[in-house]
């Protein structure tokens, strides 16, 4: 059983980098992981955001860009140290939205 959660905390971490890679395994079944997926896909959809905005926003204003690709690498940190702690807890800002996403 062991193993079995170490593996499982593996795939959650692995979630905050490349969310998809979990669904593709045995590991999908396990709740702690697919919260961690929804929460990741959401780390995501933010980091997607910011490169659009990054894209329409002039270099001007790059510091903006900068300080929102700060945000979602602070986002991936804070759900890998959940991660590391065993817990389920939202990310802030962001996290209570993955409640309505279904995986």
């Amino acid at each position: 059983m062991e193993n079995n959660k170490q593996k499982n905390i593996g795939m959650a971490i692995v979630a905050y980098i490349l969310f998809f890679v979990p669904l593709l395994t045995d590991a999908k079944k396990d709740s702690f992981v697919r919260y961690h997926v929804r929460q990741g896909f959401l780390v995501f959809l933010c980091a997607v955001a910011v490169w659009i905005i990054g894209a329409l926003l002039t270099w001007r204003l790059y510091m903006i860009t900068s300080l929102l690709n700060l945000a979602v690498l602070v986002f991936v940190i804070i759900g890998i140290v959940n991660v590391a702690n065993g817990q389920e807890k939202p990310l802030p800002l962001i996290g209570h939205l993955a409640d309505k996403i279904k995986i």
